[in-house]
């Protein structure tokens, strides 16, 4: 028994040089994942801060809602129209698209994740365009610096936050009847040439609501619909919105007077807000945007005539 006591320590020895060994290798690995991994999640855009940019021109470097999911050697890009994943050692991913190929490759350096997007056409794969970004994981949030290569030459900086991060907007005191000057059926156009009919009709306040339907026709077919309510909660109101009949999103009132009432909810990907105003010549303006610079997209309606 005693002869065999020095080779058991001798393997017990090797054995915990190569736990040791092992435990040291796998360190920069698992303190990768670990930095990587902040980058995890659904990020809504918060705001620009390209240098220079006007305010009126802001707006997000990707788009208003980045999912990105991180697996062990991978950072996963999820689109409306499918996943990218994109490997953390540089290998391009490539991905067919209608007239050519988008190849995608990144990398994780100095506590950034960096991918470049070549977009290649012809059979002879000519790169035609290249969008360098990096994403950044900060206290603050997620930093998007977006490149674009010659003859472009764009580039753009945005604050992302993960939704339940982003501080909800204070209620503005008030009842239905405070926006009855909203009810009724509005008609106007839309398009560089008003091509497209739109219409939102609206109940009068009734039991602490008013309901709406929202038409849009461009070429005599229905392009777009939706159903709106607006009810009191909280003594303030809520706006409540489902496009083409989908999941409902509900926005805050803010601020309301006789002629304007403005509506948010900054953890929605857009709009993020939502304004009324009746002018005195009875021009109903309905516009939605971010809740930070941008040109808002307005709608213009007149009260249909009886």
């Amino acid at each position: 028994m005693l002869l065999r006591t020095p080779p058991l320590r001798a393997l017990t020895l090797f054995a915990s040089l190569g736990a040791l060994c092992a435990s040291v290798a796998s360190a920069p690995r698992s303190s990768l994942a670990d930095d990587v991994r902040a980058l995890d999640g659904v990020w809504i855009y918060v705001e620009d801060r390209t240098d220079g940019r006007p305010v009126e021109e802001h707006q997000p470097s990707m788009s208003n809602k980045v999912t990105l999911r991180v697996e062990d050697d991978a950072v996963v890009l999820v689109r409306s129209d499918g996943e990218v994943r994109m490997a953390l050692d540089g290998a391009a991913t490539e991905v067919k698209r209608e007239g050519g190929v988008s190849r995608y490759s990144g990398t994780w350096k100095n506590g950034a994740f960096t991918y470049e997007i070549e977009m290649l056409r012809g059979p002879e794969r000519t790169r035609s365009g290249l969008i360098r970004t990096e994403l950044r994981p900060t206290d603050e949030g997620l930093l998007a610096r977006v490149e674009v290569a010659p003859p472009t030459e764009m580039k753009s900086l945005a604050l992302y936050r993960h939704p339940d991060d982003i501080e909800l907007p204070t209620p503005a005191e008030a009842s239905i009847d405070d926006i009855e000057w909203l009810a009724g059926a509005w008609v106007g156009t839309a398009g560089s040439r008003g091509t497209r009919s739109i219409e939102e009709r609206w109940s009068p306040p009734l039991g602490g609501t008013m309901f709406a339907v929202s038409r849009t026709v461009s070429r005599g077919k229905m392009v777009a619909f939706e159903y709106l309510r607006i009810g009191e909660k909280d003594d303030s109101l809520v706006y409540v919105a489902q496009p083409n009949g989908g999941a409902a999103t509900s926005f805050t009132l803010t601020e309301v007077s006789a002629t304007r009432a403005v509506f948010e909810n900054p953890r929605h990907d857009f709009p993020q807000r939502i304004v009324y105003e009746l002018s005195a010549e009875g021009v109903l303006t309905a516009s939605i945007g971010a809740m930070k610079g941008g040109r808002p997209q307005r709608f213009e309606f007149k009260r249909e005539a009886k």
